[in-house]
């Protein structure tokens, strides 16, 4: 089992009408990301929730880390969204419903 340690797994899920490639977080990706949900939850703005959204699909997403501001600015809020809500669901942490 040790020679499977950081190995990365991906699944194709749906955005903006075509398939995007989404990690499933690991461990230590999944306790970095609880802190920055707490952290989040802590400050109800709209700017904190969305930078939330943001740093989890740069997480999960493969080659989603390079985006900035503006290109997350372009996609419809619904997309992201759901797209961040695949990535839960795929890591682990979200229901399965619509699967």
């Amino acid at each position: 089992m040790k020679h499977l340690v950081g190995k990365s797994m991906t699944e194709e899920v749906p955005f903006m009408g075509d398939k995007v490639k989404v990690r499933k977080m690991t461990v230590g990706q999944i306790m970095d990301m609880q802190k920055l949900i707490e952290k989040s939850n802590a400050d109800a703005s709209d700017e904190a929730q969305l930078k939330l959204l943001c740093d989890i699909i740069k997480v999960a997403v493969v080659d989603a880390e390079t985006l900035t501001d503006e290109d997350f600015a372009g996609f419809p809020l619904q997309e992201l969204t759901a797209l961040s809500e695949h990535v839960m669901r795929v890591s682990g942490l979200g229901g399965t419903e619509g699967n």
